[in-house]
């Protein structure tokens, strides 16, 4: 019994919550496919990746009570059928299965026991098809002491695992770990991956990533609108364009970096701005400071603060205005950035910004990308709890209440606009969790919005550049100045 798989093209940057998958499969089903054909495709799908990642051993394919495990009855059949040694072991008994994944198992002709933890002890590959991404509940039981056990034996290297959708204990939609979760080798998951595939810990936890076409009929209404994106160069690649005969320093967008407190943060947004394709670089900062700035390099413009900066920058046409790093909590900064704001240019909001306008609406301005990381965003945003609600919820919700683009940073780093919009950068590069790192995407994203990029456009394409820019240099250790020369 078998059906073709990989059907036609997924849709590589949709990331879809478990109800929109399930209203995918509902669709699908109501429009002439049998769910049990869908089983089937993803089945068969998952084993042909557990086929190619691994080498043949001794199987245990864990299955929960639900379709999940009955996606592990179909596993199960194909890799026996290949002649690898398969045992299943079944959350339950037969009889409580139900529907589509009690015809899976009526398909099952192998080894069979109840489940148990020791099972684990005689696997070389361990299937985890215990329960997907839609778990509402912690992982108890004989469940959890079997992923508890399988997570001991895969880390002294003793043990690969398969994870099928998600592993088990890991949600769907936030990535958050449901009571516990054995770290997978591979995660197969079907027609879309949902954002716990790309938010930590989640991401972690899946290990490689394996997406399955199963057939899910392409008018399904949930595809118009996924929870997010993954953020890649089709986001924004049709508006960035490249350089032209026409084109001038001012056309490609001057960029102003205004500096404070410790002008290291300034000069580093600054040369990002540069490597990013702007046309022009002013920092502006205070008087004591301009000798050590203007040192810096050549091709910048450096003076102190102008005492009327509106005036300023419509005289320098100035397209996009970078403010935060290194700014400073005092009289000055505060006086600073609401002069910043009122020039109602596109403008970044970064690092000290979010210290002094902990808890409050920020004044109005123009357009504006808000970067900050985990601390920043409880200090701008107190009553959003980021691990309650998780990154997609939490960050939606912030760039609908400020009325901006949001940009949080972080390994899982997620842009939400306030039209709703959201998308999530797949795999930050830990080499970038050390000083300076965030003014060189500020600047960074400062540069295209300079270069006429949308705020959700120019914060997606920045956060990717500062990565691909981060995973190409490489190494276990990185300095903010080469990823700034790395764009």
């Amino acid at each position: 019994m078998t059906l073709p798989i990989d059907t036609g093209p997924t849709t590589r940057d949709a990331l879809l919550t478990c109800e929109q998958m399930a209203a995918c499969d509902r669709f699908t089903i109501d429009n002439g496919t049998t769910g049990f054909t869908l089983m089937l495709r993803a089945g068969q799908g998952a084993a042909r990746h557990i086929r190619r990642a691994f080498r043949p051993g001794r199987v245990l394919v864990a299955c929960g009570p639900g379709n999940n495990g009955g996606d592990g009855f179909v596993i199960a059949r194909d890799l026996r059928e290949h002649g690898w040694d398969v045992t299943v072991a079944l959350l339950g008994a037969v009889s409580s299965l139900k529907g589509d994944a009690a015809e899976a198992a009526a398909h099952w002709d192998g080894p069979m026991a109840a489940l148990s933890a020791e099972l684990v002890g005689s696997a070389d590959i361990l299937v985890d098809a215990l329960f997907g991404a839609g778990l509402t509940r912690p992982v108890e039981g004989a469940a959890a002491e079997l992923l508890a056990r399988a997570a001991g034996r895969a880390a002294s290297g003793r043990l690969k695992v398969a994870a099928v959708d998600v592993p088990s204990g890991v949600h769907g939609d936030t990535g958050q770990v449901l009571g516990t979760a054995c770290p997978a080798d591979l995660t197969v998951t079907f027609h879309c991956r949902k954002p716990g595939h790309l938010l930590q810990p989640g991401a972690e936890l899946c290990g490689g990533v394996r997406v399955v076409d199963i057939g899910i009929d392409p008018a399904a209404p949930a595809m118009a609108s996924p929870a997010a994106r993954v953020i890649a160069p089709a986001l924004w690649q049709d508006r960035l364009l490249p350089a032209g005969p026409a084109d001038h320093k001012y056309t490609r967008g001057h960029v102003l970096v205004l500096g404070g407190a410790m002008p290291g943060a300034a000069r580093l947004a600054a040369r990002s701005a540069r490597r990013m394709g702007a046309g022009l670089v002013t920092v502006c900062t205070p008087e004591e400071a301009v000798p050590l700035v203007a040192g810096d390099a050549p091709g910048l413009i450096v003076q102190d603060i102008p005492y009327d900066l509106g005036a300023f920058v419509s005289a320098r046409k100035v397209a996009a205005i970078v403010v935060g790093p290194g700014l400073g909590t005092g009289a000055y900064a505060w006086r600073l950035v609401e002069a910043a704001l009122a020039c109602t240019l596109p403008i970044v909001l970064d690092a000290d910004v979010f210290s002094l306008f902990a808890g409050r609406r920020l004044p109005d301005g123009g357009p504006a990308v808000l970067t900050p990381h985990g601390g920043e965003f409880g200090r701008l945003f107190p009553k959003i709890d980021v691990r309650e609600s998780g990154r997609v919820a939490a960050v939606s919700r912030a760039a609908e209440q400020c009325g901006h683009t949001v940009l949080l940073k972080g390994p899982d780093s997620t842009v939400a606009a306030p039209d709703g919009r959201c998308a999530l950068l797949d795999g930050a590069p830990a080499t970038l969790a050390t000083g300076g790192t965030g003014d060189v995407l500020a600047g960074a994203v400062a540069a295209l919005l300079g270069r006429g990029l949308p705020p959700f456009e120019a914060a997606c394409a920045g956060a990717w550049f500062h990565r691909e820019a981060a995973r190409r240099l490489g190494g276990t250790a990185l300095l903010a100045e080469d990823l700034a020369d790395a764009l």
